[in-house]
């Protein structure tokens, strides 16, 4: 018997024109995909990293409140930033303000580029559906 999947989706989906899920609910988990310092209408929030990680948490945080989660349910988290050397104390800086203990499980990378030129982070979060 396979596992059932289930596609998480806020209204707006801002994910919708691009054919990709904002989440998927399988065994046992909800994966989120990436998300970036946007608002619903897909402009990048005003500001510098921080005003864009943050929006990116609160984006997190949305499509899992659309699967009856939270952030207390992260298991594993990715942080995709543009500039490690720059930015990697904003990231601490995040963690604390969107993440508690026990903190989950987490991959920090620098990449060349994002979605959209002027993103600074993405963040990407699994969870485990209660």
């Amino acid at each position: 018997m396979g596992t059932e999947i289930e596609r998480i989706a806020t209204t707006p989906d801002w994910y919708e024109p691009y054919r990709i899920s904002q989440a998927i609910r399988a065994g046992g988990f909800v994966y989120v995909s990436g998300q970036a310092g946007f608002d619903e209408q897909g402009r990048t929030v005003e500001g510098g990293f921080l005003e864009q990680g943050r929006q990116a948490f609160r984006n997190v945080e949305r499509v899992l409140a659309e699967a009856g989660l939270g952030l207390g349910d992260i298991v594993k988290i990715g942080i995709f930033v543009r500039d490690m050397a720059a930015d990697l104390d904003d990231v601490i800086r995040l963690r604390e303000e969107f993440l508690s203990e026990p903190y989950p499980a987490d991959t920090l990378l620098e990449v060349s580029s994002l979605a959209q030129p002027d993103w600074r982070i993405e963040v990407e979060a699994i969870a485990l559906a209660r």
